[in-house]
């Protein structure tokens, strides 16, 4: 059979097979991959530890940020019929594409790593997911000379044909880059930023709009992304940039990666965590396009409730919590604590791994464990609250069951290890910590982990369904 046939034989059978398999398939796939604590945290306890402190610093910036929303001190915005136009062309109802995700936890940091390609020809970097940031950005090429500016790959804007400067004057820096500086040295100069984030990190650049490199998952083909807007940081701050190259922006914004890519893959994206504590080869995916893992015909219909854009907590999602039980006991927690209009609400974020419950919730919850723990016996391990000597209680102890009963029917019962977490040889802590009141609530990612998160921007729905995320 003579070449170039085979070829063109081989090229209709794959698309053939994708065809009929689409419902495992047609979806944009990004592998996430737990790894374990490196040297730099020489112990699982030192991780935690590290963990707790930078989810402390993060819920502080998140109540800050969200105050000044709710007071009016800082422009809502949220994707507009305006941006419509500047958006990618949808793609066919059953395609999708995927890049690989790794885990920072040997960093010493709980944040996840997405590979992505960036430019043409595309230039790889390793940037922070982060549903709790709407700006995507790189660290540019090393200024002549720097010996501050950090390791890693940097960004050269002049090998990309497909590098835009957003200039001051421009009607984008002016209205719908809420983050972007106010100062503009000549109307020619370049849309500068200086954006903080929620741990207290920090990146400074100027805007570009650029183009990505997506791999569709039927028949790996490759396409352009293009139109995203995106940061050229000249300098960053802070411990969640130490191994990656910038951040991957997943919040709700006009201008974040999630909402652009999304509006052209269904309006909807998804990940599934494995567990924090999973070995190196173990991985999981970030996908834009349809979920097949919440669509499988062999498994119940994955759980849903309402996906709150709410512009007062912008860029992150929300959930209305009905209520949370231990034990089938519901507990007295005021209903205006996961109100965001009496000054409370629960968000879910990626860049934040252990659970932080407003102190109303986290009394409630903290109690009703520890209480039905109170035959195991109880050691003393800053900075929890409350920890155990499991060795010690024996093999008959059990962890209460949690439940957090969300709006419609929904209810999610993440894995015990989710909230009596391990951390150190036979010692168990409960693995929820508290935040001052009035304020938000936030879902880590220790509790989100092995299920599937279906994040649908367009009909405003959150779907979700245990996992163990290694076929994801």
């Amino acid at each position: 059979m003579p070449a170039p046939l085979l070829l063109l034989l081989l090229l209709v059978l794959c698309c053939n097979v994708a065809a009929a398999a689409k419902a495992h398939s047609d979806s944009l796939h990004l592998e996430l991959v737990r790894r374990p604590p490196s040297s730099s945290a020489t112990t699982r306890l030192d991780l935690l530890r590290e963990l707790y402190r930078s989810d402390q610093l993060r819920q502080r910036m998140i109540s800050q940020s969200i105050g000044q929303r709710r007071h009016g001190r800082r422009p809502l915005q949220a994707p507009a019929a305006s941006q419509n136009a500047s958006l990618p062309a949808p793609a066919p109802a059953e395609e999708s594409f995927a890049m690989p995700l790794t885990s920072g936890a040997y960093t010493g940091t709980g944040q996840y790593f997405v590979r992505f390609l960036l430019g043409t020809p595309a230039q790889k970097f390793l940037l922070v997911a982060d549903t709790g940031s709407d700006l995507t950005w790189v660290k540019c090429r090393r200024p002549r000379g720097c010996r501050r500016c950090g390791r890693g790959r940097f960004f050269r804007p002049q090998a990309s044909t497909t590098y835009a400067p957003i200039r001051c004057s421009s009607d984008m820096c002016k209205s719908a880059l809420p983050f972007a500086l106010a100062t503009c040295p000549t109307p020619a100069s370049p849309c500068a930023y200086n954006y903080g984030y929620s741990d207290g990190s920090m990146a400074k650049g100027v805007f570009a709009q650029e183009s990505a490199t997506i791999t569709l998952s039927r028949c790996a083909r490759r396409r352009k992304l293009g139109g995203l807007v995106v940061g050229c940081t000249t300098s960053s701050v802070g411990s969640s940039f130490r191994a990656s190259d910038g951040v991957l922006g997943l919040g709700y914004s006009a201008v974040s990666f999630a909402a652009r890519a999304a509006a052209g893959f269904g309006g909807r994206f998804s990940y599934c965590l494995v567990d924090h504590l999973s070995p190196r080869n173990a991985s999981s995916r970030l996908t834009f396009g349809p979920t097949p893992a919440l669509s499988h015909p062999a498994l119940p219909p994955p759980r849903a409730t309402e996906l709150v854009l709410d512009a007062r907590l912008q860029p992150f999602y929300a959930v209305r919590i009905d209520g949370v039980s231990v034990d089938g006991e519901l507990l007295p927690i005021p209903s205006s604590v996961w109100d965001a209009a009496r000054g409370g609400g629960a968000i879910l974020d990626s860049g934040t791994s252990l659970t932080v419950l407003a102190e109303p919730a986290y009394r409630a919850v903290a109690s009703a464990l520890s209480r039905r723990l109170g035959g195991v016996p109880s050691v003393s391990v800053d900075p929890f609250d409350h920890c155990y000597n499991w060795t010690a209680a024996g093999p008959a102890a059990e962890v209460p069951k949690l439940v957090l009963h969300l709006a419609g029917t929904a209810r999610l019962e993440p894995p015990a290890k989710s909230y009596v977490i391990d951390v150190a040889e036979g010692v168990k802590c409960i693995g929820i910590t508290s935040a001052p009141w009035p304020g938000v609530s936030t879902i880590g990612n220790i509790l989100q982990q092995e299920h599937v998160w279906e994040f649908d921007l367009k009909n405003r729905r959150l779907r979700f369904r245990r996992s163990t995320c290694r076929s994801i």
